[in-house]
């Protein structure tokens, strides 16, 4: 079971507030790594930056700060009996890898069949930032958006589809640069109905 299979904001390998380094001591290590590739610090062009990278990583991983399954907490139960499919597609989404520290972007696709109740669409993909925004693997974000909107809403199903392009994979190591990798994750019907799987990959193809 991965620390995020139930939707939960924390992450394990998060240190607190009293270990937690500050924000100069950050600004130092992006200092560090400028001289270690062998950067004058001192030039124009550098100045600042260790300062302007901080404030970067700091967006790039605010997912850290939210809770993905307080997102889904705004439902709507007047849906006149609505019970198929609905469908979130061509999602932009962007991560890093937590392997290399480097871009992972691309598209999901998002489905649920509703039990009595739905969710505003926008809170999907707020759903799916938050966790993206955290140093990741593929495989574990796909998991961990649909267990959470599994575990939030209680539909009668959960359908991911994420395609995206790996930098550390893409700009370096073998270069592969047309290269992506897709993963998915089902619950419920999405697993157990064949058919319904398939509309769900249809309508992912076609976006």
């Amino acid at each position: 079971m991965t620390p995020y299979d139930n939707g939960s904001a924390k992450p394990a390998a998060k240190t607190d507030n009293q270990t937690r380094p500050s924000r100069a001591e950050a600004e130092a290590a992006v200092e560090t790594l400028l001289r270690w590739v062998g950067e004058d610090v001192s030039r124009e062009g550098l100045v600042g930056t260790p300062a302007r990278v901080a404030r970067a990583w700091e967006e790039f991983c605010v997912g850290y700060e939210e809770d993905p399954a307080a997102m889904l907490n705004s439902i709507f139960e007047e849906v006149e009996g609505y019970d198929d499919m609905v469908m979130l597609r061509s999602i932009r989404m962007e991560s890093h890898c937590e392997h290399h520290m480097v871009p992972i972007l691309g598209t999901a696709h998002i489905a649920y069949m509703p039990d009595r109740r739905v969710v505003g669409i926008s809170k999907l993909a707020r759903v799916l930032d938050s966790f993206a925004r955290r140093l990741q693997t593929q495989e574990t974000l796909t998991a961990q958006v649909a267990d959470c909107i599994q575990t939030a809403l209680k539909p009668r199903g959960v359908a991911v589809l994420i395609d995206a392009q790996h930098q550390c994979m893409t700009t370096r190591g073998v270069r592969k640069p047309d290269v992506s990798m897709v993963t998915t994750r089902f619950t419920g019907l999405f697993q157990s109905d064949n058919d319904l799987q398939r509309r769900f990959l249809d309508q992912a193809r076609l976006a």
